[in-house]
């Protein structure tokens, strides 16, 4: 065994340990069987026992003996263990699996966590996007710049030969490349989600473009970018972007916005605002 997988079964064994040690019988439904006990927590057949695996397998799992665990057997784990979100994927991790996707919930309204973002980032513009890529809402000075944005407007209708969007990114064709290669993750990283299939149905039929790029097979992840934009009032506006992810909302991403240096547009931002 190698230094590195003896080392990540140790803080298997230790992991586990202190999530046993933290739970009362009482808080799962057994009784504490009188007196003081000797095993702070839970036992090992206690635990064993609520995940519906025998005692010796899980002795050999806390351990850390070399055994192989199955997907299924770490979420009956979790369970018993009453784990949070990051504990479990947390688990995973420690076992040599991949943390499975968290299924977000329907949301139509911005956390008041990521809303105070929004507007802590004022008089800059920063905006929220759902898992699908549609704008759920955005700050004061997102308004100043785009103009009125309707919510559930998808970054990907940029591929639409009507969109709005054409008219305030010039530089659309450019982006259009990252766009495409990121969308690809996300759709994989959602195979079973429908409305992804929906999404891709509808671009690869409706537009050349991306059908041509979808045929690239090109995958890229980046989390900052270049955003030109072509205001009505102040002429073009560049912007560094940064999106953001939080564990708390898989299901959101942030979209935060920053003058580019070297450029005027901070100066022509400043006296947008004012206007507005």
């Amino acid at each position: 065994m190698s230094n590195r997988l003896r080392r990540r079964r140790e803080e298997l064994s230790a992991f586990l340990r202190s999530r046993r040690a933290r739970i009362s019988p009482g808080e799962v439904g057994l009784p504490s069987g009188g007196g003081r006990r000797r095993t702070p927590g839970l036992r090992r057949e206690e635990v064993a026992a609520l995940a519906g695996v025998s005692l010796g397998w899980y002795t050999w799992l806390e351990q850390g003996r070399d055994i192989t665990v199955t997907a299924s057997v770490l979420d009956a784990i979790g369970s018993a263990l009453r784990l949070s979100a990051a504990e479990h994927a947390h688990l995973y991790r420690l076992a040599g699996h991949v943390p499975p996707e968290r299924t977000p919930s329907h949301q139509d309204s911005v956390p008041d966590s990521l809303a105070s973002v929004l507007r802590g980032w004022d008089p800059h513009p920063a905006y929220v996007l759902d898992r699908h890529w549609r704008f759920v809402a955005g700050n004061t000075a997102l308004s100043t710049v785009f103009g009125s944005i309707t919510p559930g407007l998808s970054c990907l209708e940029v591929f639409d030969d009507d969109s709005p969007l054409r008219q305030v990114l010039p530089a659309w064709e450019r982006m259009a490349p990252d766009l495409v290669s990121e969308f690809r993750v996300d759709v994989a990283r959602y195979p079973d989600d429908p409305e992804f299939r929906h999404i891709l149905r509808r671009l690869r039929a409706n537009s050349a473009l991306f059908e041509r790029l979808w045929g690239k097979q090109e995958v890229r992840v980046s989390a900052r970018s270049t955003k030109e934009i072509d205001n009505g009032v102040v002429g073009q506006l560049t912007f560094d972007s940064v999106t953001v992810r939080t564990d708390e909302h898989p299901q959101m991403r942030v979209v935060l916005l920053s003058p580019r240096h070297g450029t005027p547009t901070a100066s022509r931002l400043a006296a947008l605002s004012v206007r507005h």
